[in-house]
């Protein structure tokens, strides 16, 4: 497969040089994946003609940008960027980070994280809805934590699951228990909107040269911070100075540990959505727990 043609001559346009090499690198959720060539320099491509695919490469475009504004962890930077329209597909030109050969330096990415986190809003939620993987992210404001994480974070995941065909009588009585009782888990927490990368597993985090850490494919919301330390510890990946460093800048209120599990059921919904019921014991583990 080569680029589309309308896909290079966006390309050459905005860069004003032929694009000299292309290696595809695959994709995801409808999004396809290269890198390129151009004037001398390798770039990132992602790109989609149309639908939540494309929607989607432009959410990526939108929250790179606004990570990178902060200033606080190494961010691509992007190049170019389109949305779909007509026949012109969606496209994320960004810089290509070369790694050396060291891994993510982790005593930093956890100091550079909390000094992300460090940046807040008035409100929980953004400016505009994006996507967790590939399933849509509802950001619409609210002023309560609580309300945001039932209405915007749970509930969506739950009735999706329901169209799905992946809620049986049992686990949908155990996740309305679960909403039932946000506030018995999450009340009296003191908290602030921070800006959060969104999807932070192991595999969106790489290095730059000498492990400078750089962070990639956000679902970015002001929400709060421990959700995105809870995901830091689903599935691993993530080192012992990692989270020393975190709390040395900011430290965690001695209750995450309560609360961790029940952010992730967030997530473990939503790999339930996309990949199926190989997630779903997890699922109802959760539920149980905080039901």
């Amino acid at each position: 497969m080569t680029l589309p043609t309308t896909v290079v001559h966006l390309i050459t346009t905005a860069l004003s040089h032929p694009i000299e090499q292309v290696e595809l690198l695959g994709g995801s959720f409808g999004a396809r994946l290269a890198r390129v060539t151009v004037g001398g320099q390798r770039f990132a491509l992602k790109w989609a003609a149309s639908g939540p695919a494309a929607a989607m490469v432009a959410a990526e475009a939108h929250g790179l940008r606004a990570l990178a504004a902060t200033n606080t962890i190494r961010i691509p930077t992007v190049v170019f960027a389109c949305e779909a329209n007509g026949n012109q597909p969606a496209i994320v030109l960004s810089e290509w980070i070369e790694n050396d050969g060291h891994p993510p330096d982790q005593a930093r990415l956890g100091e550079q994280l909390a000094a992300l986190h460090r940046c807040t809003g008035t409100a929980y939620g953004l400016d505009r809805d994006n996507f967790i993987g590939g399933t849509p992210q509802c950001n619409g404001w609210l002023d309560d934590w609580i309300a945001f994480f039932r209405d915007r974070r749970l509930l969506p995941q739950i009735e999706l699951a329901g169209q799905n065909g992946l809620l049986p009588p049992r686990r949908r009585q155990a996740l309305e228990r679960v909403v039932s009782r946000l506030a018995d888990w999450l009340s009296g927490v003191p908290r602030v909107p921070s800006l959060i990368h969104g999807d932070l597993w192991s595999g969106n985090v790489i290095a730059g040269p000498g492990g400078t850490p750089a962070l990639i494919d956000p679902a970015i919301s002001y929400s709060d911070r421990e959700a995105e330390l809870a995901f830091t510890e689903l599935f691993g990946g993530f080192s012992p100075r990692f989270y020393a460093a975190y709390q040395a800048v900011w430290p965690l209120d001695p209750g995450y540990r309560d609360r961790r599990d029940l952010y992730n059921l967030y997530h473990l919904l939503n790999h339930l959505n996309l990949f199926g019921e190989g997630y779903g014991a997890q699922v109802d583990a959760v539920a149980r727990r905080y039901g």
